[in-house]
């Protein structure tokens, strides 16, 4: 869940092409403020990806407006969207806003907030929550809709979602001195979960005549309420994303999700009864579609970047929207036949028929994956973290710190750079995860320019991408 956070801007410094303006760091992002903040001073983070509740934003005046002459005045931020994004800003990075702590006045009061707060509401009024681009709803999804069941059909109670992954540099004190911790690469595609699992099969009516008035569309809801039926389970395969239970491979956000069915018939007379396994899908549809949407590199405002990436980000994974690869020299395509779409296993788990749920610890996973054929998210890094910490300061010398901040320096070694896959985008970042904990523990770290890259996609977005799509739907049916 989104939220901003009470904390303290440190190692400040002048900005390098605007006179007016500082840089600081909060959580370790680069954020710029004007010349009165002071050194160390409490105040309000919001990270990137968030949106600013209308009353708030308002009476902080960040909105863009003009004055009574016609003139800009206000601040930079859209008056509908609202929206925190990475964004460079005269040559420097803006991974997030800082604002003094007055903010918050006449919302709360000020002398009660405290460094480690964390904000979204208060007192009834929204001061930020996650920013989802609005949904074109007399249009639909890019796809008609999703062919889903309804939420409350108990096709699989077993069938697990995957656990919320946070963002690292906000849970450092999760890492203790002698964890074992791995760093594998965060990839952006599309979540996708299968499992071999009791699934509905059908209902046991008390007679035939219950059943017929059951299934009959001339039965009154108020009589159908009041015939009993038993569910009927038995083991076989189930496959959804991350928070629906697909009914079929028909249809769906992407028009298509023919693309999910060929990844989910690989598990299928190769899982042990109650295992499931989470993987990301990257590439492309079948149609060619990208499965992520792609992004114009220019507007990035770094020709580094652009030079090195290219004019357009996809996120190919050196996937091919045609099915073969493509010439070194971009003439044409090759015969050699490439995947469109692949999958990435990056958590397998075990669950008994009382639903008690046991995490495989990773190597167990990249095991049982080696057994059926499929791959699993690039490891980077793994070790135990020592009870003696020491990281090198600004002039290089040894540091003591804590094992939290340890992981993430490790992190940042490996968080950004091309994709190490198909090494023609940038990488998404990576995830940190806690083998030694007895539930799933991981916790993710973007690099600045994906997170630019993912502000400028949701900006010219017509309609939010699936997961966040069925997000909102998921929020919607709750209340």
């Amino acid at each position: 869940m989104y939220c901003a956070y009470v904390t303290k801007i440190r190692n400040l410094r002048k900005h390098t092409n605007a006179d007016r303006l500082l840089c600081g760091e909060c959580f370790g992002n680069t954020v710029i403020v004007d010349l009165g903040t002071e050194p160390d001073q409490l105040g309000v983070y919001f990270p990137v990806d968030g949106k600013l509740g209308v009353e708030f934003a308002q009476k902080n005046d960040l909105l863009r407006r003009k004055d009574e002459n016609g003139n800009p005045a206000g601040g930079y931020l859209d008056p509908e969207k609202r929206n925190i994004k990475a964004l460079k800003l005269r040559g420097e990075k803006s991974d997030g806003l800082f604002l003094p702590i007055s903010c918050m006045e006449g919302f709360i009061d000020t002398s009660l907030l405290k460094d480690g707060d964390t904000i979204s509401v208060v007192n009834g009024i929204t001061i930020c929550e996650k920013y989802i681009p609005k949904r074109n709803r007399s249009g639909g999804s890019p796809g008609g809709g999703s062919r889903v069941r309804k939420k409350s059909d108990p096709i699989s109670p077993l069938f697990m979602e995957h656990a919320d992954t946070e963002q690292l540099a906000y849970n450092l004190s999760a890492f203790r001195a002698g964890d074992l911790v791995e760093i594998t690469l965060k990839m952006h595609g599309t979540s996708q979960r299968t499992g071999y699992l009791p699934v509905l099969q059908g209902y046991k009516y008390k007679n035939g005549l219950q059943k017929r008035l059951f299934e009959s569309d001339k039965t009154p809801n108020w009589l159908r309420s009041m015939i009993e039926r038993t569910p009927i389970y038995d083991w076989g395969y189930v496959t959804g994303t991350r928070r629906v239970v697909l009914d079929s491979f028909d249809g769906g956000f992407y028009g298509s999700n023919a693309f999910r069915e060929q990844h989910a018939k690989i598990f299928e007379g190769k899982l042990h009864k109650g295992e499931e396994v989470y993987y990301e899908v990257v590439g492309f549809t079948d149609d060619g579609t990208p499965i992520m949407s792609p992004s114009n590199n220019a507007k990035i405002g770094d020709k580094e970047f652009s030079k090195q990436y290219g004019k357009t980000t996809f996120f190919s994974y050196g996937c091919d929207p045609t099915g073969k690869k493509t010439t070194a020299d971009g003439s044409g395509v090759s015969a050699e036949p490439v995947p469109k779409s692949d999958i990435y296993v990056y958590r397998m788990t075990m669950t008994n028929e009382d639903g008690d749920v046991v995490e495989y610890p990773p190597d167990f996973m990249r095991y049982r994956c080696e057994q059926m054929g499929v791959k699993c998210v690039p490891l980077f890094w793994r070790c135990f973290i020592p009870d003696m910490v020491q990281l090198p300061d600004a002039v290089g010398s040894p540091q003591a710190v804590d094992a939290g901040e340890y992981i993430k320096a490790i992190a940042e070694r490996y968080y950004d750079g091309p994709d190490p896959v198909g090494k023609t985008h940038i990488r998404e970042g990576v995830v940190c995860r806690i083998v030694n904990r007895p539930k799933f523990a991981a916790y993710k770290h973007k690099n600045f320019y994906f997170k630019a890259l993912e502000g400028l996609i949701k900006d010219t977005a017509a309609a939010p991408d699936m997961e966040e799509a069925q997000e909102v739907e998921v929020m919607e049916e709750e209340g």
